[in-house]
């Protein structure tokens, strides 16, 4: 696990921009990272991804490193928001 986290902080910059978002497998379901120095609740709220609508489809899985009391914290997100279609929307998976 601590490899794995090591990995994902590597990969991820610490900004919130368009180059925070990084695909890792593309296909009927892609899989993103995504780090981030906003709160989960914030990230989850409405229109946070729409930057990315054109990128993003229904089902796609979005793992977020995000902070919270200075402690960095992974969870995994499912766009519910149709393909192409703001606002988009996601849900807590974990």
């Amino acid at each position: 696990m601590k490899f794995l986290m090591s990995l994902l902080f590597s990969l991820l910059p610490c900004a919130f921009d368009a180059t925070n978002m990084n695909r890792l497998q593309a296909g009927t379901v892609t899989l993103w990272l995504y780090k981030s120095v906003d709160v989960l609740a914030t990230i989850i709220a409405s229109a946070y991804f729409d930057p990315y609508v054109n990128d993003l489809r229904e089902n796609d899985i979005i793992m977020i490193v995000s902070t919270s009391g200075g402690t960095q914290l992974v969870d995994v997100l499912v766009v519910t928001s149709a393909d192409n279609v703001t606002p988009v929307t996601v849900t807590n998976g974990t």
